[in-house]
Order: structure tokens, then sequence, then C-alpha cells
């Protein structure tokens, strides 16, 4: 077991790996930027070190600067959470390279599942379902394109290759406006990614977002932990997530789960995962795949009991998985609400002071934050400020602990999204479960 870890991140991941570290007896590394000296984490950590001034660039995103904070702490290990540099192999690459053990998939792997057309290219050969499409990058030939479109039928959605958070696509509903939106979206993949490259595939009108959460100790040994439901979105970012999802029946899990098992050992997966579908009309469509610790990964922890971070520490320090697939239960139902520092209309986010801060609680509420009376919310970073769970015996009581520990949160002196999650969780549609992932966009603009 390692010894101690550098904790590559910021706010309530950052929080939540130092809670495990403590689990596990491991000594803690926080660093931070200058903006960040009063995180609860840093307060709490074993060391701390400042990386750089506030802007990512040059602190959180600093690889030569968190390789350092490793090599001056004498550490063995460092965790990138989620976000930043969590699913950039070069920096994983740097982190083995430089003596010290990444948690996470091996670099090869991040670059593998990274790039979408590799990704899709992988699943397709390991038998996982996906999207129909180009098969690979478009070519520069305008006839091609408009060949394939054909083939795969109108709409199309034009992604770059190297996307990710929603960036990066564009539907396109006709053959006399394919050529335009391939260029822009190209152009846009190579300014946000440096990478040009992009593909197309079927645009699905109503799917769910489904997501199966895997763990896989690089050893031959893999198991799934279920299924959680992502689909109410805004502008492509998950809002409000659930395990397992409504509708999904045993059979269908068991079935897409082995299928993702398989395909993790096929490609010698280590550590957490996650494969993304589209799902619609009884089929399972790959999208992508996430090489690390998912933002939701608590409600799949509520309805397993499974430790996912724990987990994701034990595999990397080489300890074999020790949960079989029948050891994993699905008890009761888990919704977990993003709560932003942010306007629950406009969506603009609010940076400032916290004047007085009060979590909810009683049974199966958890709220993961960073927060606490008179901290101040930086303007540097994601919005995210805490992730309010709810877990119960079923759905509905689930969905009522929610309501009312969305009413005992108080957060002051900042704006926060919560009464759009209020609002949310008492919608007849929400509530009746399987809604698509156009039903918030649809929502707020009626």
């Amino acid at each position: 077991m390692f010894d101690k870890i550098v904790i590559a991140n910021r706010g309530e991941i950052a929080l939540r790996i130092l809670r495990a570290c403590r689990e596990l007896g491991i000594k803690t590394v926080a660093v931070h930027s200058t903006a960040d000296r009063q995180l609860q984490h840093v307060l709490l950590a074993d060391e701390t070190v400042c990386i750089g001034p506030p802007p990512s660039a040059q602190s959180y995103l600093n690889m030569p600067a968190l390789i350092a904070a490793a090599e001056v702490t004498d550490a063995e290990a460092i965790h990138p959470g989620y976000g930043f540099l969590s699913e950039n192999a070069d920096f994983a690459e740097r982190v083995e390279r430089s003596g010290f053990v990444f948690i996470g998939p091996r670099p090869e792997t991040i670059r593998l599942m990274g790039d979408k057309v590799s990704a899709i290219h992988a699943m397709k050969e390991a038998g996982v379902p996906c999207v129909p499409g180009s098969g690979g990058a478009l070519s520069d030939d305008p006839a091609e394109n408009i060949r394939i479109a054909r083939q795969i039928g109108y709409p199309v959605l034009i992604k770059a290759a190297a996307g990710g958070g929603g960036r990066g696509m564009r539907v396109v509903h006709g053959e006399a406006h394919l050529a335009a939106a391939i260029v822009l979206t190209r152009s846009e993949a190579q300014a946000a990614f440096g990478d040009g490259t992009v593909y197309m595939e079927k645009y699905l009108e109503r799917p769910r977002h489904i997501e199966i959460q895997v763990l896989a100790d690089g050893q031959g040994q893999a198991i799934h932990l279920g299924e959680r439901d992502c689909s109410i979105q805004r502008r492509h970012q998950k809002v409000i997530e659930e395990a397992p999802a409504p509708g999904i029946t045993p059979e269908q899990r068991a079935r897409i789960g082995a299928v993702c098992v398989d395909a993790c050992v096929r490609i010698g997966y280590r550590g957490a995962g996650t494969f993304e579908f589209l799902y619609q009309d009884g089929e399972f469509y790959f999208i992508e795949m996430n090489t690390r610790v998912q933002v939701e990964h608590p409600v799949t922890e509520m309805v397993t009991g499974v430790d996912i971070v724990v987990q994701q520490i034990l595999i990397a320090s080489g300890v074999p998985l020790s949960l079989r697939q029948e050891d994993i239960r699905l008890r009761g139902h888990a919704i977990e609400c993003r709560i932003n520092a942010e306007h629950a209309r406009t969506f603009m986010p609010s940076p400032g002071r916290v004047t007085h801060y009060h979590a909810p609680g009683g049974p199966g509420i958890r709220m993961d934050s960073h927060l606490y009376s008179g901290y101040e919310v930086p303007p540097h970073y994601d919005s995210l400020i805490g992730k309010l769970i709810a877990h119960a015996d079923d759905r509905d009581k689930a969905l009522a602990r929610m309501d009312t520990a969305l009413d005992e949160l108080v957060v002051e002196g900042i704006e926060t999204n919560a009464a759009l999650h209020k609002d949310l969780v008492q919608d007849a549609g929400f509530q009746r479960g399987a809604v698509s992932i156009h039903y918030l966009e649809k929502k707020l603009q009626g």
C-alpha cells in the first residue's frame, strides 16, 4: 500500500480522495493554487504544496509543478480526480516515467479511449454496440462524406475525435448543410483540442444517457457496478444523475454489463472507468469511455456499497480486485443533484464569500462538498460546489428525500442552482422517469 499520495485536484473531489486516503491510512499531499489556500482538503492534508497562481494552466494543469510536488514530499503516487489532467495520457506517462504511480489507467489506454475514433474502433472489435457512423475520421472529399451521410441516414452528428464535455459537436439535418458543418466542426476542434479530426454518426433524436460503471485490476479481473441514468442535461452537461436507471431490466443490465466487462479484459483496463451509451428503443449505443472517476460516482456507491475511490487506490497499488460480479447487489435507488455556484435561471456563475452554509441530513442523505461558512468561492474554476445525494428503498422515496434535503440546504452569500433542482424533483415528467437527454432543454425553453 502507498505511504503518501499527491491529490492533484481541488474542491469536493479532492476532499473525497483525502477521506479515502485517511480510511486506508495513507498520508496526503494537497497541491493548490494561490486562490485555493483555504480549501477544506488543503487545511486537512498532512502536507501542502502551492503549485502556482489561480489560472489552471499555471497550476492544476502544470505538469512539471505537480510532479515536483510529488518529488519534494517523497510521495509515491498521484491521484488526478476528475477534470484537469485526469484523462491526459501525456501526464500519466510523465508521472510513471518520473517514478511515481498514476492512480488511473495506463497511458496507452487513456490515449486509446481519449480519441473517439480509435475508441469506437476498439469497442467494435470488443463487441460493444456502437452508434451507426463513419467508422473512422472523415476525409476532405465532400462526395464521400455525402455518401456516408446518406448511408447512415439524416439527421447525422459531426463530432470531434478529441472532443468531450459536449464540445465539438454539430447536428446536420440535411445534405445542403453537411459540407459547411464538417468544415466548422473541424475548425472548432482544431482550436479547442489541437486536433481537427472529426467523424460522423447517426443522430438519435430521443435517446437517454445511460452509463456503466466498471472496475478492473489490469490483471485479468473486471466487474461492473450497474448503470446510471444521466439524461437530465443542459448543453450536454449533466445536472442530475441516478442509479439504477429507470426502466432498465436486470436482464438488460446483466447483458450490457457483461459486454463492458469483457471489453475491459480485452484492452487490459486498469482502475475505475465508465462506458457511456445512448439508449433508445431498448438498444445501447456506445459513445465514449471515461477513464477516470466520474462526478456522479456517489449514486453507484450508495446502491452497491462499494467505495469506488478506495478501489481505485487499491488497484493502483497492485492489489488484485477482490470483488466478484456475484458480490454486487443493487439496493434501493439513489439520486444526485449537482449543486453549482450559479443563478438557477440565467446560469451565470456566482463566485464570492459563503456567509452561511448548512448541509442537509437525515436517513439516506449524503452531501459531498468542500463548502464551509466563510469560504470564498473563486471565479477561476468550474462552478460545482457540491453534490447532494439521496438514497432510499425505491425511486419515489429517494425523490421525496431529495425534495426535503433541498429544502434543508442553506448556502448564503452566493447564488446556487438549488431552485432548479427543486423544480426538477417536483416535475411530473421527471418523476415518471425515463426521460430523454433533451428533456431539460425543452423544459427550460418552455
